[in-house]
């Protein structure tokens, strides 16, 4: 289970925390949405079996996939060329990344604490079943995460992963007891330095017996718990050293009970994960009615950003070499030294909006135009006039991490994008 941290978090309460959006199961209730809006029926029907797209180009946990394969021509199809072009990437496997020195990190702390216990995935193709996305782990069939605004959708019955939970019902299945799952997982969400349509997850999970609790004098339910706290306290002194921690209840639908393990950094409390013991329907379902188990889950860019103070998600997927040759395998923690801050150039929009529109499709056509040019956009007026038309005004912020920008490669950048509003969202431009 993906029980990860602000954008990557797998489990967290209702109430908004630190980047003010409900999360459950690391399926982001993201703010954007503001109702369920499920693929229609039509589209649906389009496509009824899931299978496993047939062999090409691209390779993705050891199969081929091609272009046409993932960004095809389908109904229910969303997925754009730049989501495409992040598939295979796997900056988690890089041990001179951020993200992979932190991956490697956590590994060790297992290996040193439960040595050749825990079994490690972080190759695992990212187009996984709807089934194995949302139905495994006990996603209801009405949730938002299930809807095209908030979900990447190859066809009907095929999806890229939302979190890492996604293999947790297969592994479970093939007997695996103990492991950790890393992977790139992916949500239409919002635009802004914290928030990135395609993200890394990790998250554990482990298994226990009748005889680990029996004659420990507490039941099941107990024994497991403290289990998960304690070995999770263990992890975040690995990575941050000797910080005061606190443990907050909270409430999951797929735990219970479940908890947020916060630490007192940098003079502010930081939730760093969410967890708890995970529900017996789940286990069930996976042949392993005698067993009960804990999961935990957090997202690596967010650990990532607050431990190397790395400002802006987008750094992530940068090749300039003054950002990568900052970085050295085994090197936690190594502060980010920034080289350059060019001036950010503002540029607005508005619409009258109708009632499909969405502000993750509008996001998704400012990054297909932009992409990561585009810094941020947000949403500074709205009002509805007596007619009862609402209109929205939007104000983009362009910014290269690398670069300055030119008044006319902006100019381009804004022309294209309010074609692309007009024409894709059939809005009415003001």
């Amino acid at each position: 289970m993906s029980l990860s941290l602000a954008h990557t978090v797998f489990l967290t309460k209702p109430s908004h925390f630190l980047s003010g959006r409900s999360i459950i199961f690391g399926l982001q209730l993201s703010s954007f949405s503001t109702s369920f809006a499920p693929i229609p029926s039509e589209k649906v029907n389009a496509c009824k079996k899931w299978r496993h797209p047939a062999a090409s180009l691209l390779e993705l946990g050891g199969a081929k996939i091609s272009r046409e394969e993932i960004v095809k021509d389908d109904p229910t199809n969303n997925v754009p060329d730049s989501i495409f072009s992040k598939l295979g990437l796997q900056l988690h496997r890089r041990d001179q990344h951020p993200l992979g020195i932190l991956k490697n990190a956590i590994y060790d702390y297992f290996d040193t604490n439960h040595p050749n216990k825990f079994d490690k995935f972080d190759d695992l193709s990212p187009l996984v079943s709807v089934k194995a996305n949302f139905d495994d782990v006990l996603v209801p069939t009405d949730h938002v995460s299930r809807s095209y605004n908030d979900t990447y959708y190859v066809d009907s019955q095929t999806v890229l992963r939302c979190h890492t939970s996604a293999h947790q019902a297969q592994l479970l299945r093939e007997g695996h007891t103990h492991f950790l799952v890393t992977g790139d997982v992916y949500r239409r969400d919002s635009i802004d330095s914290s928030h990135y349509p395609v993200f890394h997850q990790m998250e554990g999970v482990r298994v226990f017996t009748p005889t680990d609790w029996e004659d420990s004098g507490t039941n099941a339910t107990s024994y497991v718990a403290e289990d998960l706290k304690k070995c999770l306290e263990g992890l975040a002194h690995h990575l941050f050293g000797g910080v005061e921690m606190r443990w907050i209840d909270a409430y999951f639908p797929f735990t219970n009970p479940s908890f947020e393990l916060e630490i007192y950094f940098q003079e502010t409390w930081l939730e760093v994960l969410g967890c708890g013991v995970m529900e017996q329907e789940i286990l069930k379902r996976s042949g392993r009615t005698d067993n009960i188990a804990w999961a935990f889950g957090l997202g690596l860019e967010r650990l990532a950003m607050v431990l190397f103070d790395i400002p802006d998600i987008r750094l992530f997927w940068t090749n300039d070499p003054r950002f990568t040759s900052q970085f050295s395998k085994g090197q936690l923690g190594v502060k980010f030294k920034q080289f350059s801050k060019y001036p950010p150039c503002y540029k607005d929009v508005s619409f009258w909006i109708s009632d499909a529109f969405t502000e993750n499709n509008l996001c998704e056509i400012i990054r297909g135009v932009a992409g990561d040019l585009v810094e941020e956009v947000t949403l500074i007026d709205n009002f509805t006039n007596k007619k009862g038309m609402t209109s929205h005004c939007y104000r983009i912020a362009y910014r290269s991490m690398e670069r300055s920008l030119t008044d006319e490669e902006i100019n381009d950048l804004q022309w294209r994008v309010r074609e692309q509003i007009e024409t894709k969202l059939k809005v009415v431009m003001r």
